[in-house]
Formats: C-alpha cells, structure tokens, sequence
C-alpha cells in the first residue's frame, strides 16, 4: 500500500487532500509542526509531528513514504524548506514528490513569489524523483482572507482594478493533487490548474452577495491603501510580495483558462458561484 506524507496537512489544501487520500484507501501520513486538536486532522490519516526547519524530524516523517506531497506555508524561506523536504525524500528514496507551485512560475519575474517558485522547480529537476508540478492560479479560498471586512463593511477592496483572473478553488487543487499523488502517468508533468472562468473582482463581489442575500461592493483600492489595510496584519515582505502578484494580475497575467482540471478530473472545474455558495457563512450568508 502506498504511504503518502501531505505537509502543511491542516493549510487549506492539505486539509481537503487528507481525506481524499484516505478516502482512496491510501496511507496517509499528516505533518504538522504541532500535535492537533482532536478531530482537526482525519482521523484516518497518521500524524507526524516535524518542522520544515528540523532536518531530524523532517527525515523521520519521510521514513518509509513512497510520495510526497510538497507545499509550505508563506515564509521567506520557502524555497529553501522545500528545497531541503525534496533532498531529504531524495535520500529517503520516496518515488514521487507533487511539488505545489504558483502560475506562471519564472526566475526572471518581477514577482518574488514566482522567483522563489520557479526556484524550487528548477532543484526538483536535478533529483532521482517522479516529480509532478502543480501551478495553480490565485486561490478563491484567499477572499475568505477578507471575509471580516466584507461582512462589517459590504466590501471587498483590492488594488485590481477590472483585471481578470481564471481563480481556483483549492477543492480542486487537493482532488488534483491526491489523483497525481496515487495514479501513474503525470511524472514530468507540470500542470496549470485553473477555474472554468476568468473573473474580476466586481463579480466575485456580486457572487458573494448572490451567495449570502447581502449587498457586496468591490472597490479598487490604490496600492499605497492596499498595504496601510494590510499593515500590522502581515509583514512588510509579505505585503510587498502581495503587491507584486496584485501588479501580474492587473497587466492580465493570469486571466488564461487552463484544461488541466477537467481533463484531471473528469469533470468541470468548480466555479465562482459554487466557491461562494459553500462558504456563504464567512461571508456573513
């Protein structure tokens, strides 16, 4: 039976991809840098406590697993804890490693994310691993982000303007994740994973009002107002990333549609209204 460690097994794809795993009869092996809470991880999955940043933990969660499912939490260091993951599941002979990246992944960017991203890519490229890339697109799940203001203020601001994006929902990403982590046939691949749309913010915000019953306006925010909204909530390095990734949106970047998700899954890419409609309560529905 093949064992498959997720990291970031509570983040918002590592925590649908879990029981998709288990649900495929797989065992599932949860990292997390600390014990959860009861029922925070299913119940079927085993958990591995390690730190991306422990080498000696990270090697014990890495014994006798066959594929790796690689994604980390926004660090400045990410590119270098996925990196050292990769090495040492290398030397821990896993077979496979599904690396999650980021659209249009590039060392020459002008975005750092993509830098860092097309980094990791590139060291993944030189190991004895099947490795499978997966670049999605601007997760819808990131709005709940600012799901606070859209139900005290009936807004959601964005320094955007009417660009648009084919967002996708990270149900999708974890459905594609857990078919390439299990089924043969994808190594080499990199995938682009994409909604069935490209979308602006006005008719996420109308989706959202669709969704909840309540008024919601989008409004196009300037950067410098984007980052005083954002100050003391994020680092400063974190938000001029941010900014960087608003700026490849708003030059039309990632409004492309891609097939992947379909032809992955065999069925549509969930779209705008679906996102909406199942998280309608953080919007205040």
């Amino acid at each position: 039976m093949t064992t498959v460690l997720v990291t970031t097994a509570t983040g918002q794809i590592g925590s649908a991809l879990v029981p998709m795993l288990a649900e495929r009869g797989t065992t599932v092996r949860a990292m997390t840098r600390r014990t959860p809470a009861p029922g925070v991880v299913d119940a079927r999955a085993e958990v591995a406590v390690a730190d991306l940043d422990d080498t000696g933990s990270l090697r014990a969660a890495l014994d006798g697993v066959d594929a790796l499912f690689l994604n980390t939490p926004s660090s400045q260091h990410a590119a270098e804890q996925q990196i050292r993951a990769a090495d040492l599941a290398a030397a821990a002979a896993v077979r496979r490693v599904v690396l999650l990246s980021q659209l249009a992944a590039d060392e020459d960017s002008p975005v750092r994310f993509l830098r860092w991203h097309a980094r990791v890519e590139r060291h993944l490229g030189t190991l004895p691993l099947e490795v499978v890339v997966l670049r999605p697109n601007l997760f819808l799940q990131g709005l709940l982000a600012i799901a606070p203001a859209i139900r005290e203020h009936g807004t959601l601001g964005a320094p955007i303007g009417d660009a648009r994006i084919s967002m996708v929902d990270t149900r999708d990403i974890a459905a594609v994740a857990a078919t390439v982590l299990l089924d043969d046939g994808h190594a080499g691949a990199v995938h682009t994973l994409t909604g069935p749309a490209a979308v602006t913010h006005t008719q996420a915000a109308r989706a959202i009002a669709a969704a909840t019953g309540t008024p919601v306006e989008f409004r196009d925010l300037s950067e410098a107002r984007f980052a005083a909204v954002l100050d003391g909530v994020l680092p400063a390095w974190q938000i001029d990333g941010l900014l960087e990734d608003y700026a490849h949106y708003r030059r039309g970047e990632a409004a492309a549609v891609d097939p992947a998700v379909p032809e992955i899954l065999g069925r549509p890419a969930l779209d705008l209204a679906a996102f909406a409609r199942h998280h309608r309560r953080a919007f205040g529905g």
